[in-house]
């Protein structure tokens, strides 16, 4: 069974190749995002040499790994969980012998794959051709970094198909998918890294997973994070993917009993 799973993760990865010239584009809109908060911190840091704890040469690794992370672990598995339930097809797809949504996850993995090997690292050689951007050297910190971005994909989709699912209750769902896609850039730490949120607004991100998707993986990745905490911010990354499957699968369960049909 595990095999055909794996399937799903391949026929994704080939479907994405097929339109891989637009993410070909998508490297150089990333880099020009990258640019504009490069030059943007520069200017606040102006002749500071450190802002929130951060160095000026560990905010610009900052702002470029963290962009070229979100290639990776960013997908659409919300919108095409809420179309599924618009047109009925979840109806059908529910009758079949596998789980819809670990085949939502492998799709979306499918999808992070090309994306990783495609959009991500090629786009990453690029931005360091342009920028001063300081990459570790110690292969444990990278390793390290890998898993945690494996993560990242993970707690992202998780939060995606909640927000996908919620479209069995309200039928349009297009309203909170905008609103989650702004509140993960933001409170992940792609925009702003967490460290330059009021404290009392730090405090509550403390208690939310967005900072797991992009600001802990970030903060390892550029040695903001100390070693010896750096099993801690793991450890905090696995507790929110094993706490976002409880709301999933009562969502999931409360969903299976009032499914109708709108078409298809």
């Amino acid at each position: 069974m595990m095999g055909a799973y794996l399937d799903f993760i391949r026929i994704r990865f080939i479907t994405m190749l097929a339109y891989r010239v637009n993410y070909y584009s998508g490297i150089v809109i990333y880099a020009i995002n990258i640019g504009a908060y490069y030059f943007l911190w520069k200017a606040i840091f102006g002749e500071q040499q450190e802002l929130a704890g951060f160095t000026v040469a560990q905010m610009t690794t900052y702002v470029a790994v963290s962009w070229m992370a979100r290639a990776f672990y960013f997908n659409n598995l919300d919108r095409e969980i809420a179309n599924d339930i618009r047109d009925g097809s979840v109806a059908t797809q529910m009758t079949r012998p596998y789980s819809y949504l670990l085949v939502k996850m492998m799709q979306g993995f499918g999808e992070g794959l090309f994306r990783l090997l495609l959009f991500m690292i090629p786009g990453m050689i690029i931005v360091c051709l342009i920028f001063p951007v300081t990459l570790p050297t110690d292969p444990m910190t990278w390793m390290i970094y890998l898993v945690m971005l494996l993560f990242s994909f993970l707690i992202n989709s998780q939060i995606n198909i909640l927000t996908g699912l919620f479209a069995f209750f309200v039928e349009n769902n297009e309203g909170m998918m905008r609103m989650k896609r702004v509140m993960v850039d933001l409170f992940s730490g792609v925009v702003v890294p967490i460290a330059f949120f009021p404290g009392w607004l730090a405090e509550i991100m403390k208690w939310l997973p967005f900072q797991a998707i992009t600001y802990l993986p970030s903060s390892v990745f550029t040695g903001r994070t100390p070693g010896s905490e750096i099993a801690g911010v793991f450890g905090l990354q696995v507790v929110w993917f094993v706490v976002l499957l409880v709301p999933i699968w009562f969502t999931w369960r409360a969903a299976r009993k009032r499914l109708f049909v709108q078409g298809g």
